[in-house]
């Protein structure tokens, strides 16, 4: 795992978050804030008139002067009554609005991450799950941290002053007991940082073993394989492990925190004693032993919270470096400062020499690719599995840059373009298509988010994939949920039959309805477009992709190697090779490696199936 963030210094981080409290809330801040200031004034007022009254009625002063000073009393009471709920309210307030902030900063930042690498890294993933559990609740912290430390503050300074004009030596001895606190607190939260860190991967883990046994995608196999109780043990594993961790901090905060306190129970019954005996030699006053008493026992109290609240406020910051390192990472793949503008496609898309590996650990997908898509062309990839074709596919949209080599729009290096302009110019069906819990008409609009108000064209998509039938039987249409995880409508909260989940090549055919809403792209990207779907409906499909390719630039990648002999040219990879090159009847009588793989298909119908996949 990569080290902890390193941060700027510590102030300029500690005024980052803050601002980011104050940005999102300024009324509400200031408000917390002025309320932190009173309260920590609170306790010397509430100290200081009780001197004066007991002073007063043993000098017997007069009557409107205690009155006078029992009003303020009062009034230093009913702030203690009242602040501590308006201060909540402002807290909670603040997490709301800060926490919308935060999370839209973060997302917006990981929106901006436009390859896929960050998203396969498992240092950053924990990074980000850190930022996510820190984004809405550090700043507050931080803030409520920092507040606390004033508070603490002005309790110290206005009980300082008391306790100077009894016994300067005394204020300060106090005051030096509070350096222990102070240096403890920050090794303990430097500590507990360091081990929410560390842990990251083990409840990453945890997590991953929770969503297996709660999440419908994996009910089924849990359930038929009987894994519900190793999952479940592997889950207690882990938490085990984050439970030890946690565990060791706690003790050294406790057997810490424990030394500390008996030390300034000792330090408190010391003065005490000594206040007392002054007060018996006629040194002080009454009143003063009373002050005296309530001075030291609130300069304890604050000494303690000031080094608690800064070491919340350094465990915040440090925390909060998780989501400052996300949001200020830089994009994964280079970009120009100033890219081209992608124009529609006129002549060829061109790999130049294309090698690619995932990491200087990982060995060669690609070597050394030489291939070109005319425009108007089908061109068909095939190959075995792990030859490089999907990883073909993931290069021509961007999510990875060669390791070597380029791939050129009409002549124009890739890397040079808009990349939301390629890829507003590519429509695609993924091998791994994804099932959202939406609407059918949703599903479908997610194909490109112009149109999601056109619904004769969601209508039309959905016929071309063969869909529509299906969905015009649904309870609600194109407006049923294909969903039992949400409710539909507030409504349906008992009905059980609220959401209608749909079969895996039903879902096949709504990915491709999605791609066809995509429609007159320069290039539509088909990967095992059909391999969901039975024998008559892989059919259909070929047959509706084949009269929609027409004159259109298309690539093809398909297993079933009868749905690509109509392809103008075939490509076979292997090994990360391009090894044969041409149409269907050219491969087949070159007798080479696709006729193999065409005629090893082909005699799955007539014989013994092979057990080799491809």
């Amino acid at each position: 795992m990569t080290a902890r963030p390193k941060g700027r210094p510590f102030p300029v981080r500690l005024i980052s978050v803050i601002a980011l409290s104050a940005r999102a809330a300024p009324l509400h801040f200031a408000a917390y804030v002025v309320l932190a200031v009173v309260a920590g004034a609170g306790p010397v007022a509430v100290a200081w008139l009780t001197k004066l009254i007991i002073d007063g009625l043993v000098q017997g002063q007069r009557t409107g002067t205690l009155v006078g000073y029992t009003f303020g009393l009062g009034l230093a009471g009913l702030s203690a009554a009242v602040i501590p709920h308006l201060t909540r309210y402002l807290r909670a307030e603040l997490d709301r609005q800060v926490g919308l902030v935060a999370q839209d900063r973060l997302l917006t930042a990981v929106n901006g991450f436009t390859g896929l690498a960050r998203f396969e890294d498992p240092a950053f993933l924990d990074r980000l799950r850190l930022a996510q559990q820190s984004a809405a609740t550090s700043p507050n912290q931080t803030v409520e941290g920092l507040l606390a430390l004033v508070q603490a503050v002005i309790t110290i300074v206005g009980f300082l002053g008391a306790m100077l004009v009894i016994s300067p030596w005394i204020t300060c001895l106090v005051m030096f007991s509070g350096i222990p606190m102070l240096v403890s607190e920050i090794v303990i939260s430097r500590r507990r940082a360091a081990m929410f860190w560390e842990i990251g991967p083990v409840e990453r883990r945890e997590l991953f073993y929770a969503q297996l046994l709660t999440s419908v995608e994996a009910a089924k196999e849990v359930r038929i394989f009987g894994l519900g109780s190793y999952f479940r043990d592997r889950l207690l594993g882990e938490r085990r492990k984050a439970n030890a961790a946690k565990k060791r901090v706690d003790r050294r905060e406790l057997l810490s925190q424990s030394s500390l306190g008996l030390m300034g129970a000792v330090l408190s019954a010391a003065v005490l004693l000594w206040s007392i005996l002054a007060a018996k030699a006629g040194t002080v006053t009454v009143g003063d032993i009373t002050l005296f008493v309530a001075a030291i026992n609130g300069v304890q109290a604050a000494l303690l919270e000031s080094a608690g609240a800064i070491a919340r406020c350094h465990e915040s910051i440090l925390m909060f470096d998780h989501f400052r390192t996300v949001v200020k990472a830089e994009s994964d793949l280079s970009a120009p400062s100033r890219p081209r503008a992608v124009t529609p496609l006129e002549n060829e898309i061109e790999l130049r020499n294309v090698w690619f590996r995932y990491s200087a650990d990982h060995p060669w997908v690609l070597k050394g690719v030489n291939l070109r898509i005319a425009k108007g062309e089908t061109l068909a990839l095939v190959g075995l599995n792990g030859a490089g074709k999907s990883t073909l596919v993931s290069l021509i949209c961007r999510f990875y840059d060669p390791t070597r080599g380029s791939i050129r729009w009409d002549g124009v290096d890739i890397r040079d373009l808009d990349i939301a302009g390629l890829r507003e110019r590519i429509g695609i069906v993924f091998q791994d298509y994804m099932t959202y819990d939406l609407t059918a008409a949703e599903n479908i609009e997610l194909g490109d988010l112009a149109k999601r108000d056109e619904r004769a064209l969601v209508h039309a998509a959905a016929q071309r994939a063969g869909i529509h039938e299906k969905i015009a039987t649904l309870p609600r249409g194109y407006e049923t949920l294909l969903s039992r995880v949400f409710y539909s409508f507030e409504g349906d909260t008992d009905d059980p039959e609220t959401g209608v989940p749909l079969s895996g090549g039903q879902w096949q055919r709504l990915a491709l309805a999605r791609a066809f809403l995509r429609d007159k792209r320069d290039l539509m990207i088909l990967d095992e477009p059909a391999a969901g779907l039975d024998a008559e409906a892989e059919h259909e499909i070929h047959s509706s992709l084949k009269r929609h390719r027409s004159g259109r630039t298309s690539l093809l990648i398909s297993h079933r190697l009868g749905a690509v002999r109509s392809a103008d040219t075939i490509v076979v990879l292997s090994d990360g090779v391009i090894v044969e090159v041409g149409d269907h009847e050219t491969l087949l009588s070159a007798q080479g490696e696709y006729a193999r793989l065409f005629n090893l298909q082909a005699s799955g119908y007539t014989s013994v199936p092979s057990t080799e996949v491809f």
